[in-house]
């Protein structure tokens, strides 16, 4: 009978996708700002040098989590009303967005030059192409209607509304400032739902008033 063998146990193989999995795990748990090749080995069991086979160091990793978070973006079927197809690509980048909330930020602010994260930009200046924009005029709206969408979802996940918690409603009142005094109950309220449909809506409106 064959006696068992005893030794090192087996290393796991490393795959760019395992390492993106684990690096997703460590943000998860500990947000970005705790992403390190050291962090990200701990999570896999191996040795931090093994992973520059596949990664380049920290920003390697985050750019593979930013990678692998826009591939899963599903961009909606044009139908040609810009309203509904630029609402819908919205959308379709919030719900990418909140899959990992602690990852978001890396999704929204991190510019990257792969077809992944080009291609929401095509999608969004295919439409207003076909609304009418001209190439540059697009290029502008491209540029407004994105940093509202990152601005609302970075607010959403991650950033402090202002004024938005209901104990703030008595510090508000107590300014003496008429303008806060009067907004003080609205703006101690925070219905992040209600805030992202109001603030895409009113960015969208607005191009379409432009091109109309």
């Amino acid at each position: 009978m064959t006696g068992t063998r005893r030794g090192r146990p087996r290393t796991p193989l490393l795959s760019r996708e395992s390492i993106v999995a684990a690096t997703l795990q460590v943000i998860d748990a500990e947000g970005t700002a705790a992403v390190g090749m050291r962090s990200v080995a701990r999570a896999l069991g191996v040795d931090a040098k093994s992973l520059y086979n596949h990664v380049d160091g920290k920003d390697g990793l985050l750019d593979a989590v930013t990678e692998h978070l826009l591939g899963g973006l599903v961009l909606p079927a044009p139908t040609g009303d810009a309203r509904r197809d630029l609402r819908a690509i919205a959308d379709s980048f919030r719900d990418q967005a909140l899959k990992h909330p602690q990852a978001a930020p890396l999704v929204l602010t991190r510019q990257l030059a792969s077809p992944q994260a080009l291609a929401p930009v095509n999608a969004v200046l295919a439409v207003l192409r076909d609304a009418g924009a001209g190439t540059e005029e697009a290029v502008h709206m491209l540029r407004m209607l994105l940093a509202t969408l990152i601005g609302t979802l970075l607010r959403e996940v991650s950033a402090a509304p202002a004024f938005g918690s209901n104990d703030r409603e008595d510090t508000l009142t107590a300014s003496g400032l008429p303008a806060l005094v009067d907004a003080a109950a609205h703006l101690a309220r925070f219905d992040r739902e209600a805030e992202y449909e109001y603030t895409v809506d009113l960015a969208i409106t607005a191009v379409l008033h432009r091109l109309g």
